[in-house]
Protein backbone atom coordinates (compact mmCIF):
# COMPACT_ATOMS: atom_id res chain seq x y z
CA UNK A 1 0.00 0.00 0.00
CA UNK A 2 1.43 2.98 -0.99
CA UNK A 3 0.36 6.43 1.74
CA UNK A 4 0.17 9.53 -0.33
CA UNK A 5 0.43 13.13 1.06
CA UNK A 6 -2.31 15.50 -0.97
CA UNK A 7 0.29 17.80 -2.50
CA UNK A 8 3.91 15.89 -2.85
CA UNK A 9 4.61 12.99 -4.88
CA UNK A 10 4.17 9.26 -3.61
CA UNK A 11 6.90 7.73 -1.30
CA UNK A 12 7.42 4.26 -1.94
CA UNK A 13 8.19 3.16 1.91
CA UNK A 14 11.10 0.29 2.11
CA UNK A 15 9.29 -2.82 3.54
CA UNK A 16 12.14 -3.62 6.04
CA UNK A 17 9.77 -2.66 9.03
CA UNK A 18 6.41 0.23 9.54
CA UNK A 19 9.42 2.34 11.56
CA UNK A 20 11.28 2.47 8.87
CA UNK A 21 8.16 3.68 6.83
CA UNK A 22 7.39 6.45 9.15
CA UNK A 23 11.07 7.63 9.65
CA UNK A 24 11.46 7.62 5.49
CA UNK A 25 8.16 9.70 5.43
CA UNK A 26 9.20 12.11 8.08
CA UNK A 27 12.28 12.70 6.25
CA UNK A 28 10.92 12.94 2.80
CA UNK A 29 8.03 15.63 4.13
CA UNK A 30 9.99 17.65 6.48
CA UNK A 31 13.57 17.60 6.07
CA UNK A 32 13.70 17.80 2.17
CA UNK A 33 11.55 21.26 2.22
CA UNK A 34 13.83 22.81 4.64
CA UNK A 35 16.48 22.41 2.54
CA UNK A 36 14.68 23.91 -0.76
CA UNK A 37 14.16 26.71 1.15
CA UNK A 38 17.56 27.90 2.03
CA UNK A 39 18.61 27.35 -1.70
CA UNK A 40 17.41 28.22 -5.33
CA UNK A 41 19.11 24.90 -6.52
CA UNK A 42 17.36 22.17 -4.71
CA UNK A 43 18.67 19.56 -6.73
CA UNK A 44 22.42 20.26 -6.09
CA UNK A 45 24.60 18.03 -5.64
CA UNK A 46 26.25 19.51 -2.39
CA UNK A 47 22.42 19.93 -1.11
CA UNK A 48 21.94 15.71 -1.76
CA UNK A 49 24.95 14.97 0.34
CA UNK A 50 23.59 16.66 3.19
CA UNK A 51 20.16 15.34 3.23
CA UNK A 52 21.82 11.58 2.23
CA UNK A 53 23.58 12.04 5.45
CA UNK A 54 20.86 13.89 7.54
CA UNK A 55 18.89 10.64 6.53
CA UNK A 56 21.30 8.47 8.30
CA UNK A 57 22.09 10.49 11.33
CA UNK A 58 18.27 11.28 12.04
CA UNK A 59 16.88 8.83 14.99
CA UNK A 60 13.84 7.17 15.10
CA UNK A 61 12.70 9.29 18.01
CA UNK A 62 13.10 12.37 16.46
CA UNK A 63 11.41 10.54 13.36
CA UNK A 64 8.19 10.10 15.23
CA UNK A 65 8.68 13.79 16.57
CA UNK A 66 8.61 15.14 13.36
CA UNK A 67 5.48 12.84 12.18
CA UNK A 68 3.69 13.99 15.21
CA UNK A 69 3.96 17.61 14.66
CA UNK A 70 3.54 17.59 11.25
CA UNK A 71 0.53 15.52 10.58
CA UNK A 72 -1.52 15.42 14.18
CA UNK A 73 -3.32 12.08 14.15
CA UNK A 74 -2.87 10.17 11.12
CA UNK A 75 -3.57 6.74 9.88
CA UNK A 76 -0.56 4.67 9.01
CA UNK A 77 1.37 8.07 7.65
CA UNK A 78 -1.82 9.27 5.74
CA UNK A 79 -2.12 12.58 6.31
CA UNK A 80 -5.55 14.40 6.96
CA UNK A 81 -6.87 17.30 5.11
CA UNK A 82 -8.33 20.46 6.92
CA UNK A 83 -11.84 19.24 5.84
CA UNK A 84 -11.26 15.99 8.33
CA UNK A 85 -14.06 16.42 11.36
CA UNK A 86 -12.54 17.09 14.59
CA UNK A 87 -12.84 14.64 17.37
CA UNK A 88 -15.61 15.30 19.36
CA UNK A 89 -14.51 16.19 22.98
CA UNK A 90 -17.58 14.22 24.67
CA UNK A 91 -18.68 10.49 23.42
CA UNK A 92 -22.10 11.89 22.16
CA UNK A 93 -20.92 15.27 20.45
CA UNK A 94 -22.10 14.89 16.52
CA UNK A 95 -19.50 15.23 13.37
CA UNK A 96 -20.07 15.28 10.35
CA UNK A 97 -20.04 12.39 8.09
CA UNK A 98 -16.52 11.01 6.78
CA UNK A 99 -16.76 10.76 3.53
CA UNK A 100 -14.06 7.84 1.12
CA UNK A 101 -13.61 8.46 -2.06
CA UNK A 102 -12.54 4.83 -4.00
CA UNK A 103 -11.71 5.11 -7.27
CA UNK A 104 -9.69 3.27 -9.94
CA UNK A 105 -9.53 1.60 -13.31
CA UNK A 106 -12.42 -0.56 -14.93
CA UNK A 107 -12.85 -3.63 -13.03
CA UNK A 108 -9.68 -3.18 -11.18
CA UNK A 109 -11.71 -4.20 -7.97
CA UNK A 110 -13.23 -0.76 -6.70
CA UNK A 111 -16.49 -2.94 -5.78
CA UNK A 112 -14.90 -5.56 -4.23
CA UNK A 113 -12.67 -3.41 -1.53
CA UNK A 114 -15.53 -1.65 -0.69
CA UNK A 115 -17.98 -4.70 -0.02
CA UNK A 116 -14.78 -6.49 2.30
CA UNK A 117 -14.70 -3.12 4.36
CA UNK A 118 -18.51 -2.86 4.78
CA UNK A 119 -18.54 -6.87 5.63
CA UNK A 120 -15.29 -6.34 8.37
CA UNK A 121 -17.71 -3.28 9.44
CA UNK A 122 -20.80 -5.19 9.74
CA UNK A 123 -22.18 -1.56 10.93
CA UNK A 124 -25.58 0.11 9.99
CA UNK A 125 -23.51 3.53 9.93
CA UNK A 126 -21.45 2.93 6.33
CA UNK A 127 -23.65 3.51 3.09
CA UNK A 128 -22.04 2.90 -0.02
CA UNK A 129 -22.55 5.02 -3.18
CA UNK A 130 -21.74 4.21 -6.69
CA UNK A 131 -20.68 6.38 -9.57
CA UNK A 132 -22.49 4.31 -11.98
CA UNK A 133 -26.23 4.78 -10.42
CA UNK A 134 -25.46 8.26 -12.23
CA UNK A 135 -24.93 7.37 -15.48
CA UNK A 136 -27.36 9.30 -17.77
CA UNK A 137 -30.04 7.93 -19.80
CA UNK A 138 -28.97 7.67 -23.65
CA UNK A 139 -31.36 9.59 -26.08
CA UNK A 140 -32.95 7.33 -29.52
CA UNK A 141 -29.94 8.82 -31.30
CA UNK A 142 -27.68 7.42 -28.72
CA UNK A 143 -28.93 4.09 -28.06
CA UNK A 144 -28.98 3.81 -32.33
CA UNK A 145 -25.62 3.92 -32.01
CA UNK A 146 -24.74 2.63 -28.78
CA UNK A 147 -21.44 1.13 -29.77
CA UNK A 148 -20.35 4.15 -30.43
CA UNK A 149 -20.91 5.73 -27.09
CA UNK A 150 -18.19 6.62 -25.04
CA UNK A 151 -19.34 5.47 -21.21
CA UNK A 152 -15.81 6.05 -19.92
CA UNK A 153 -16.32 9.55 -20.14
CA UNK A 154 -16.87 12.31 -17.70
CA UNK A 155 -19.41 13.89 -19.30
CA UNK A 156 -21.62 10.07 -19.47
CA UNK A 157 -22.22 11.12 -16.01
CA UNK A 158 -24.70 13.29 -14.20
CA UNK A 159 -21.92 15.23 -12.26
CA UNK A 160 -24.21 17.63 -10.79
CA UNK A 161 -26.89 15.43 -9.56
CA UNK A 162 -23.64 13.62 -8.09
CA UNK A 163 -22.65 16.46 -6.14
CA UNK A 164 -25.74 17.19 -4.98
CA UNK A 165 -26.40 13.81 -3.63
CA UNK A 166 -22.85 13.45 -1.78
CA UNK A 167 -23.64 17.07 -0.53
CA UNK A 168 -27.29 15.90 1.37
CA UNK A 169 -25.24 12.90 2.69
CA UNK A 170 -22.51 15.29 3.81
CA UNK A 171 -25.35 17.16 5.65
CA UNK A 172 -27.19 14.43 7.41
CA UNK A 173 -30.21 13.62 4.44
CA UNK A 174 -31.30 10.99 3.43
CA UNK A 175 -31.30 10.88 -0.36
CA UNK A 176 -32.90 8.74 -3.59
CA UNK A 177 -29.76 7.13 -5.58
CA UNK A 178 -31.43 6.16 -9.38
CA UNK A 179 -31.05 3.05 -10.47
CA UNK A 180 -29.11 2.53 -13.89
CA UNK A 181 -30.13 -0.56 -16.06
CA UNK A 182 -26.53 -1.55 -18.08
CA UNK A 183 -28.80 -3.28 -20.64
CA UNK A 184 -31.01 -0.90 -21.66
CA UNK A 185 -28.92 2.00 -20.98
CA UNK A 186 -31.48 3.68 -19.61
CA UNK A 187 -32.74 4.73 -15.83
CA UNK A 188 -35.80 2.70 -14.14
CA UNK A 189 -38.08 5.74 -14.05
CA UNK A 190 -40.16 4.36 -10.88
CA UNK A 191 -37.61 2.57 -8.88
CA UNK A 192 -34.95 4.51 -6.67
CA UNK A 193 -32.65 3.41 -3.88
CA UNK A 194 -33.07 4.93 -0.68
CA UNK A 195 -29.89 5.85 0.87
CA UNK A 196 -30.12 6.90 4.70
CA UNK A 197 -27.59 9.41 6.39
CA UNK A 198 -24.36 7.91 7.95
CA UNK A 199 -21.58 8.41 10.03
CA UNK A 200 -19.26 7.14 6.97
CA UNK A 201 -20.05 7.39 3.20
CA UNK A 202 -18.07 5.27 0.67
CA UNK A 203 -18.29 6.67 -3.04
CA UNK A 204 -16.87 4.15 -5.65
CA UNK A 205 -16.58 4.97 -9.16
CA UNK A 206 -13.63 5.39 -12.18
CA UNK A 207 -14.40 9.02 -12.19
CA UNK A 208 -15.16 10.29 -8.39
CA UNK A 209 -11.93 11.91 -8.04
CA UNK A 210 -11.82 13.47 -11.96
CA UNK A 211 -14.37 16.34 -10.77
CA UNK A 212 -13.07 18.69 -7.72
CA UNK A 213 -16.28 19.69 -6.04
CA UNK A 214 -16.08 15.92 -5.18
CA UNK A 215 -13.17 15.65 -4.39
CA UNK A 216 -13.53 18.08 -2.04
CA UNK A 217 -16.44 16.58 -0.13
CA UNK A 218 -13.89 13.27 0.34
CA UNK A 219 -12.05 13.01 3.96
CA UNK A 220 -10.40 10.14 2.13
CA UNK A 221 -9.46 8.91 -1.16
CA UNK A 222 -8.52 5.40 -2.24
CA UNK A 223 -6.91 4.26 -5.51
CA UNK A 224 -7.58 0.37 -6.22
CA UNK A 225 -4.32 -0.28 -8.31
CA UNK A 226 -4.45 -3.93 -11.06
CA UNK A 227 -2.85 -5.00 -13.69
CA UNK A 228 -4.33 -4.18 -17.22
CA UNK A 229 -4.60 -7.51 -18.09
CA UNK A 230 -6.40 -8.23 -15.44
CA UNK A 231 -8.65 -5.88 -15.55
CA UNK A 232 -9.00 -6.40 -19.40
CA UNK A 233 -10.12 -10.21 -18.10
CA UNK A 234 -12.54 -9.03 -15.53
CA UNK A 235 -14.17 -6.25 -17.73
CA UNK A 236 -14.56 -9.50 -20.14
CA UNK A 237 -16.31 -11.90 -17.81
CA UNK A 238 -18.52 -8.87 -16.13
CA UNK A 239 -19.98 -7.15 -19.84
CA UNK A 240 -20.71 -10.69 -20.92
CA UNK A 241 -22.14 -12.44 -17.65
CA UNK A 242 -24.11 -9.41 -16.41
CA UNK A 243 -24.14 -7.28 -18.74
CA UNK A 244 -25.66 -9.33 -21.98
CA UNK A 245 -22.42 -8.31 -24.37
CA UNK A 246 -20.70 -10.56 -26.86
CA UNK A 247 -17.09 -10.78 -26.31
CA UNK A 248 -15.94 -8.71 -29.57
CA UNK A 249 -17.71 -5.69 -28.42
CA UNK A 250 -16.34 -5.65 -25.55
CA UNK A 251 -12.80 -5.63 -26.74
CA UNK A 252 -14.00 -3.23 -29.17
CA UNK A 253 -15.01 -1.05 -26.45
CA UNK A 254 -11.76 -1.87 -24.41
CA UNK A 255 -9.97 -0.09 -27.21
CA UNK A 256 -11.58 2.32 -28.26
CA UNK A 257 -13.01 4.10 -24.92
CA UNK A 258 -11.88 2.57 -22.07
CA UNK A 259 -8.09 2.46 -22.13
CA UNK A 260 -8.19 5.70 -23.94
CA UNK A 261 -10.11 6.88 -21.01
CA UNK A 262 -8.26 5.46 -18.31
CA UNK A 263 -5.06 7.19 -19.79
CA UNK A 264 -6.96 10.48 -20.06
CA UNK A 265 -8.84 10.69 -16.94
CA UNK A 266 -8.58 8.11 -14.55
CA UNK A 267 -4.90 7.44 -14.12
CA UNK A 268 -4.01 11.42 -13.85
CA UNK A 269 -6.18 11.81 -10.56
CA UNK A 270 -4.56 8.97 -9.40
CA UNK A 271 -2.32 11.70 -8.05
CA UNK A 272 -5.26 13.15 -5.81
CA UNK A 273 -5.01 9.41 -3.70
CA UNK A 274 -3.87 9.39 0.16
CA UNK A 275 -3.36 5.81 -0.23
CA UNK A 276 -3.05 3.31 -3.06
CA UNK A 277 -4.37 0.02 -2.95
CA UNK A 278 -2.61 -2.77 -5.22
CA UNK A 279 -4.34 -6.59 -5.76
CA UNK A 280 -7.28 -4.68 -5.19
CA UNK A 281 -9.48 -7.29 -2.84
CA UNK A 282 -6.81 -9.45 -2.67
CA UNK A 283 -4.63 -6.89 -0.70
CA UNK A 284 -5.99 -7.83 2.78
CA UNK A 285 -3.37 -6.00 5.11
CA UNK A 286 -4.26 -2.47 3.10
CA UNK A 287 -8.07 -3.42 3.78
CA UNK A 288 -7.44 -4.26 7.52
CA UNK A 289 -6.16 -0.89 8.10
CA UNK A 290 -8.75 1.09 6.34
CA UNK A 291 -11.80 -0.61 8.83
CA UNK A 292 -9.55 0.01 11.52
CA UNK A 293 -9.61 3.75 10.42
CA UNK A 294 -13.12 3.90 9.83
CA UNK A 295 -14.12 2.07 13.46
CA UNK A 296 -11.98 4.95 14.90
CA UNK A 297 -15.05 7.14 13.37
CA UNK A 298 -17.73 5.20 14.90
CA UNK A 299 -18.57 6.58 18.38
CA UNK A 300 -19.67 3.28 19.57
CA UNK A 301 -16.30 1.93 19.11
CA UNK A 302 -14.98 4.94 21.00
CA UNK A 303 -17.42 4.46 23.08
CA UNK A 304 -16.12 1.04 24.27
CA UNK A 305 -12.85 2.33 24.58
CA UNK A 306 -13.74 5.29 26.70
CA UNK A 307 -15.71 2.45 29.26
CA UNK A 308 -14.10 -0.97 29.96
CA UNK A 309 -17.65 -1.85 31.41
CA UNK A 310 -19.55 -1.05 28.34
CA UNK A 311 -20.11 -4.53 26.20
CA UNK A 312 -21.32 -4.16 22.91
CA UNK A 313 -22.85 -7.92 21.43
CA UNK A 314 -20.72 -8.50 18.28
CA UNK A 315 -22.87 -7.49 15.42
CA UNK A 316 -23.88 -9.50 12.36
CA UNK A 317 -26.13 -9.00 9.64
CA UNK A 318 -28.83 -11.47 11.29
CA UNK A 319 -28.87 -8.90 14.16
CA UNK A 320 -28.55 -5.61 11.56
CA UNK A 321 -31.68 -7.36 10.15
CA UNK A 322 -33.51 -8.01 13.32
CA UNK A 323 -33.02 -4.34 14.16
CA UNK A 324 -34.05 -3.42 11.05
CA UNK A 325 -37.78 -5.30 11.59
CA UNK A 326 -38.53 -3.93 15.55
CA UNK A 327 -37.19 -0.36 14.12
CA UNK A 328 -39.84 -0.32 11.56
CA UNK A 329 -43.12 1.74 12.79
CA UNK A 330 -45.42 -0.28 10.10
CA UNK A 331 -43.86 -4.04 11.65
CA UNK A 332 -47.06 -5.89 12.71
CA UNK A 333 -46.71 -6.45 16.63
CA UNK A 334 -46.44 -10.47 16.11
CA UNK A 335 -43.13 -9.60 14.30
CA UNK A 336 -42.08 -6.76 16.93
CA UNK A 337 -42.35 -9.39 19.84
CA UNK A 338 -40.74 -12.69 17.68
CA UNK A 339 -38.07 -10.28 17.00
CA UNK A 340 -37.47 -8.36 19.93
CA UNK A 341 -37.00 -11.69 22.01
CA UNK A 342 -34.50 -12.89 19.81
CA UNK A 343 -32.60 -10.04 19.85
CA UNK A 344 -33.34 -9.88 23.73
CA UNK A 345 -32.06 -13.96 24.14
CA UNK A 346 -28.69 -12.86 22.73
CA UNK A 347 -27.76 -10.12 24.96
CA UNK A 348 -29.13 -12.32 27.80
CA UNK A 349 -26.69 -15.13 26.53
CA UNK A 350 -23.73 -12.58 25.94
CA UNK A 351 -24.63 -11.29 29.67
CA UNK A 352 -24.73 -15.06 31.11
CA UNK A 353 -20.80 -15.09 30.02
CA UNK A 354 -19.67 -12.39 32.48
CA UNK A 355 -20.87 -14.53 35.31
CA UNK A 356 -18.48 -16.44 37.11
CA UNK A 357 -17.69 -20.25 36.56
CA UNK A 358 -16.43 -23.19 38.62
CA UNK A 359 -14.47 -26.00 37.12
CA UNK A 360 -16.16 -29.24 36.77
CA UNK A 361 -14.94 -32.95 35.46
CA UNK A 362 -17.55 -35.31 34.11
CA UNK A 363 -17.52 -38.69 32.56
CA UNK A 364 -19.01 -38.64 28.94
CA UNK A 365 -21.36 -41.27 27.37
CA UNK A 366 -17.99 -42.33 25.58
CA UNK A 367 -15.98 -42.93 29.23
CA UNK A 368 -13.64 -40.05 28.39
CA UNK A 369 -13.08 -37.51 30.92
CA UNK A 370 -14.68 -34.24 30.14
CA UNK A 371 -13.32 -30.50 31.71
CA UNK A 372 -15.91 -28.01 31.44
CA UNK A 373 -17.45 -25.20 33.81
CA UNK A 374 -20.71 -25.39 36.49
CA UNK A 375 -22.72 -22.88 35.98
CA UNK A 376 -23.15 -19.50 38.78
CA UNK A 377 -26.31 -20.50 41.03
CA UNK A 378 -26.53 -17.55 43.47
CA UNK A 379 -28.59 -15.35 40.49
CA UNK A 380 -31.52 -13.50 40.38
CA UNK A 381 -32.99 -11.22 37.49
CA UNK A 382 -34.56 -7.77 37.97
CA UNK A 383 -36.73 -6.15 35.72
CA UNK A 384 -37.26 -2.08 35.78
CA UNK A 385 -41.50 -2.12 35.32
CA UNK A 386 -42.96 -1.87 32.60
CA UNK A 387 -40.74 -2.65 29.44
CA UNK A 388 -38.16 -4.77 31.39
CA UNK A 389 -41.05 -7.36 31.80
CA UNK A 390 -40.38 -8.45 28.23
CA UNK A 391 -37.13 -9.44 28.58
CA UNK A 392 -37.79 -12.02 31.73
CA UNK A 393 -38.77 -14.72 29.01
CA UNK A 394 -35.86 -14.83 28.12
CA UNK A 395 -34.29 -14.96 31.24
CA UNK A 396 -36.30 -18.13 32.23
CA UNK A 397 -35.60 -20.00 29.08
CA UNK A 398 -31.58 -19.60 30.04
CA UNK A 399 -32.12 -20.06 34.05
CA UNK A 400 -34.21 -22.66 35.01
CA UNK A 401 -36.36 -21.41 37.81
CA UNK A 402 -34.28 -18.04 38.29
CA UNK A 403 -35.91 -15.77 40.90
CA UNK A 404 -36.91 -12.71 39.39
CA UNK A 405 -37.48 -9.18 41.19
CA UNK A 406 -39.38 -5.97 39.90
CA UNK A 407 -38.97 -2.32 40.42
CA UNK A 408 -40.95 0.00 39.31
CA UNK A 409 -39.80 4.19 38.77
CA UNK A 410 -41.83 6.69 37.66
CA UNK A 411 -40.04 9.58 35.14
CA UNK A 412 -40.84 12.72 34.48
CA UNK A 413 -38.28 14.23 32.60
CA UNK A 414 -35.17 14.41 34.44
CA UNK A 415 -37.06 13.30 37.57
CA UNK A 416 -37.13 9.90 39.04
CA UNK A 417 -39.35 8.90 41.60
CA UNK A 418 -39.26 5.17 43.43
CA UNK A 419 -43.05 3.64 43.33
CA UNK A 420 -42.36 0.12 43.70
CA UNK A 421 -40.00 -2.60 44.44
CA UNK A 422 -40.22 -6.56 45.22
CA UNK A 423 -36.74 -7.95 45.57
CA UNK A 424 -35.30 -11.62 46.60
CA UNK A 425 -34.72 -11.21 50.44
CA UNK A 426 -30.91 -13.12 49.81
CA UNK A 427 -30.53 -10.34 46.90
CA UNK A 428 -26.92 -8.92 48.58
CA UNK A 429 -25.53 -12.77 48.10
CA UNK A 430 -26.38 -13.05 44.56
CA UNK A 431 -25.11 -11.58 40.92
CA UNK A 432 -28.13 -9.50 39.35
CA UNK A 433 -29.34 -9.08 35.57
CA UNK A 434 -30.56 -6.15 35.76
CA UNK A 435 -33.33 -5.58 32.84
CA UNK A 436 -34.70 -2.76 31.00
CA UNK A 437 -35.01 -3.10 26.75
CA UNK A 438 -33.52 0.98 26.47
CA UNK A 439 -30.85 2.79 28.52
CA UNK A 440 -32.21 6.57 27.58
CA UNK A 441 -30.71 9.57 30.10
CA UNK A 442 -29.42 6.86 32.44
CA UNK A 443 -31.70 8.41 35.02
CA UNK A 444 -33.92 5.34 36.07
CA UNK A 445 -31.39 3.07 35.66
CA UNK A 446 -28.72 4.86 38.00
CA UNK A 447 -31.94 4.87 40.45
CA UNK A 448 -32.48 1.15 40.10
CA UNK A 449 -28.71 0.65 40.44
CA UNK A 450 -28.67 2.09 43.31
CA UNK A 451 -31.30 0.62 44.84
CA UNK A 452 -29.66 -2.92 44.22
CA UNK A 453 -26.71 -1.72 46.19
CA UNK A 454 -28.63 -0.18 49.46
CA UNK A 455 -30.07 -3.71 49.68
CA UNK A 456 -26.32 -4.87 49.57
CA UNK A 457 -25.58 -5.86 46.32
CA UNK A 458 -21.92 -5.41 45.00
CA UNK A 459 -21.71 -3.26 42.74
CA UNK A 460 -19.27 -5.81 40.32
CA UNK A 461 -22.46 -8.15 40.56
CA UNK A 462 -24.46 -6.11 38.37
CA UNK A 463 -24.90 -6.59 34.68
CA UNK A 464 -27.49 -4.33 33.30
CA UNK A 465 -28.58 -5.94 29.82
CA UNK A 466 -30.74 -3.59 27.43
CA UNK A 467 -31.21 -3.94 23.48
CA UNK A 468 -30.36 -0.33 22.56
CA UNK A 469 -28.46 2.64 24.57
CA UNK A 470 -28.06 6.08 24.48
CA UNK A 471 -24.87 7.50 24.56
CA UNK A 472 -25.98 10.24 26.64
CA UNK A 473 -27.13 7.35 29.21
CA UNK A 474 -23.83 5.23 28.52
CA UNK A 475 -21.88 8.07 30.21
CA UNK A 476 -23.80 8.69 32.87
CA UNK A 477 -24.50 5.05 34.14
CA UNK A 478 -20.50 3.79 33.14
CA UNK A 479 -19.45 7.16 34.99
CA UNK A 480 -21.02 6.83 38.43
CA UNK A 481 -20.74 3.00 37.83
CA UNK A 482 -17.82 1.89 36.71
CA UNK A 483 -17.74 -1.24 38.45
CA UNK A 484 -21.07 -2.78 37.25
CA UNK A 485 -21.20 -4.49 33.40
CA UNK A 486 -23.94 -3.09 30.42
CA UNK A 487 -23.88 -4.99 27.39
CA UNK A 488 -26.38 -3.91 25.00
CA UNK A 489 -26.86 -4.86 21.31
CA UNK A 490 -26.39 -1.28 19.34
CA UNK A 491 -25.68 2.05 20.40
CA UNK A 492 -27.61 4.65 18.99
CA UNK A 493 -26.90 8.14 17.85
CA UNK A 494 -28.34 9.86 21.14
CA UNK A 495 -31.40 12.00 22.57
CA UNK A 496 -33.49 14.67 20.72
CA UNK A 497 -35.13 17.46 22.50
CA UNK A 498 -37.49 15.20 24.33
CA UNK A 499 -35.04 12.67 25.49
CA UNK A 500 -36.34 10.25 23.13
CA UNK A 501 -33.72 8.24 22.08
CA UNK A 502 -32.76 8.43 18.48
CA UNK A 503 -33.30 6.78 15.84
CA UNK A 504 -34.65 4.49 18.85
CA UNK A 505 -37.54 1.89 18.61
CA UNK A 506 -40.48 4.16 20.05
CA UNK A 507 -42.34 3.19 23.27
CA UNK A 508 -40.81 -0.29 23.74
CA UNK A 509 -43.53 -1.31 26.20
CA UNK A 510 -46.30 -0.55 24.52
CA UNK A 511 -45.42 -2.07 21.17
CA UNK A 512 -44.14 -4.99 22.80
CA UNK A 513 -47.66 -5.41 24.77
CA UNK A 514 -50.10 -4.38 22.59
CA UNK A 515 -51.24 -1.25 24.06
CA UNK A 516 -49.89 1.61 21.76
CA UNK A 517 -53.15 2.33 19.92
Amino acid sequence: MVLRDDKRPPILCPSKSLQNAYLYKAVNRSVLPAFQKVTKKPNNIKIKKKLKILKKSINKERAMEIIEGVSGAHFSGWRPSSTVPSAPTSPSAPSQPFVIGVSGGTASGKTTVCELIIQQLQDHRVVLVCQDSFYRGLTNDELKHVHEYNFDHPDAFDTEQLVETLSKLKSGQSVQVPVYDFKLHQRSSDVYRLVNASEVIIMEGILVFHEQRVRDMMNMKIFVDADPDVRLARRIRRDTVERGRDVHSVLEQYAKFVKPAFEDFILPSKKYADIIIPRGGDNGVAIDLIVQHIRTKLGQHNLCKIYPNLNLIFSTFQTRGMHTIIRDKDVSKHDFVFYSDRLIRLVVEHGLGYLPFKERHIITPTGATYTGVEFCRQLCGVSVIRSGESMENALRACCKGIKIGKILIHRQGEETQLIYEKLPKDISERHVLLMDPVLSTGNTASQAIELLIKKGVPESNIIFLNLISAPEGINCVCTRFPHLKIITSEIEEGLNDECHVIPGLGEFGDRYFGTDD
